[in-house]
């Protein structure tokens, strides 16, 4: 069994996916535009939005992230009480991530040592995705 986490944008899946391809070091392993679907499918889309994402999933050592633009008709409402947790041992590596996926978001909590970790830091991307950032070197 595989448990994964499928986020919904509106209009910027190819972008936030390809910045977290970046910035995580991952690939990119499948990306489907409306346009690219099954004829029964397409017609359906509006040309207006065939460019957009209909499925994508990008790789990340052994762990999967999925993703799509919402079809036109469902309301694409944000990612609410959900964050995407990254744990990571190295605290330089987790400071480049935090910092890269800060760009044009939100700091809810600073990167910063706590109790549990060496840092731990949380936000908000420029695409809606909240992320949670922790580093607990192995040991």
């Amino acid at each position: 069994m595989q448990l994964s986490a499928y986020l919904s944008f509106n209009g910027d899946c190819e972008a936030a996916f390809k910045l977290y391809e970046k910035c995580l070091g991952g690939k990119i392993t499948m990306m489907m535009t409306y346009g690219e679907a099954p004829e029964e499918v397409k017609g359906q889309i509006p040309a207006e939005v065939q460019h957009q994402i209909m499925h994508t999933r990008l790789e990340v050592g052994d762990q999967v992230l999925m993703g799509s633009d919402c079809p036109p008709h469902v309301a694409c409402e944000g990612i609410k009480g959900c964050s995407i947790s990254i744990g990571i041992g190295d605290p330089a590596q987790a400071e480049r991530i935090f910092n890269v996926l800060t760009e044009g978001g939100k700091v809810t909590m600073p990167l910063a040592e706590t109790f549990w970790s060496k840092k731990f830091g949380m936000l908000v991307d420029r695409y809606g995705v909240s992320w949670m950032i922790n580093c607990q070197p192995a040991g």
